[in-house]
């Protein structure tokens, strides 16, 4: 019986994932786990590898894929602004969209970069790390009520070269004074857990995801409320602070935040929607 080439296994497994929810990118999905399972990159698997025969490895992965299981998670990277990153299901998967908050932050800071940058809630490190990459001369501090989400955080500082500028510490701003020996920071930067507690979404998402760092209340706002109204206590002079939102919760966010004395600025992503807020402490 002749083997399948690798051309026709992605076609078949492409006409399969295509038929699921997440089917926008099962051509990419396909080509990503047949690469990995190759021990190629994806442009070497099209360029070189295509009328090569399918590996048996390649199936198991494509259950996986079937079974909802993010992409991300079964390579185990992700990439961040230009950064490859470890993701294990202890953390959200970093999105191209919350690179908003680091293109935000280089434009307001450009004629004063950072000295120290805060990241709350920081899991896999994506936005400390690449706020550090694009500001060489700061500091940063990732905080996190997971000890598994700091461990993937901390092997990302290694891994991205980052480490001698990144620690890490075990905080939860829910508990009492848990920021009263953090100092101020020039830079603070959040992607709390903001969606509504019965929000419909992808099984690829409720099944696989942290339910921890998505889920925020009826309304998608408890974590804002804890932590917006803490954020001065925290902004050095002339500090901003950007903070990720659902694209409906920018009216309530700013609010809260005005109710904090923090004026707010609202940021769109790529696609015009709105994804970020950012705060500063009205003079």
């Amino acid at each position: 019986m002749s083997v399948a080439t690798v051309a026709a296994r992605l076609r078949a497994a492409t006409v399969a994932l295509g038929e699921a929810p997440e089917g926008a990118a099962a051509r990419l999905d396909a080509e990503l786990l047949m690469a990995f399972a190759l021990g190629v990159d994806r442009s070497d698997l099209l360029l070189r590898h295509m009328g090569d025969p399918a590996p048996d490895a390649f199936e198991a992965l494509l259950r996986r894929r079937l079974a909802h299981e993010p992409v991300a998670y079964i390579l185990g990277t992700a990439s961040f602004h230009g950064l490859d990153l470890a993701v294990t299901p202890d953390v959200l998967i970093p999105r191209g969209d919350s690179e908003t908050l680091i293109e935000a932050a280089r434009q307001a800071l450009a004629a004063r970069p950072p000295a120290r940058v805060l990241d709350c809630g920081t899991g896999s490190g994506a936005l400390l790390l690449a706020a550090l990459a694009i500001f060489p001369q700061a500091q940063g501090l990732g905080i996190d009520r997971s000890p598994a989400a700091l461990a993937v955080a901390k092997g990302n500082a290694a891994r991205t070269g980052l480490a001698d500028r990144a620690r890490w510490l075990e905080r939860d701003w829910d508990v009492a004074g848990w920021h009263a020996d953090l100092g101020r920071f020039d830079l603070i930067l959040a992607n709390p857990p903001y969606v509504e507690d019965e929000a419909v979404l992808d099984a690829s998402v409720r099944d696989h995801e942290p339910h921890g760092a998505l889920f925020a209340g009826p309304e998608g706002l408890d974590a804002y409320r804890a932590l917006v109204p803490q954020l001065p206590a925290l902004l050095a002079p002339q500090g901003i602070a950007l903070v990720e939102i659902g694209f409906r919760q920018a009216g309530a966010v700013s609010a809260i935040a005005g109710e904090t004395g923090l004026a707010a600025i609202l940021h769109r992503d790529l696609a015009g929607r709105p994804r970020a807020i950012e705060l500063s402490v009205i003079k």
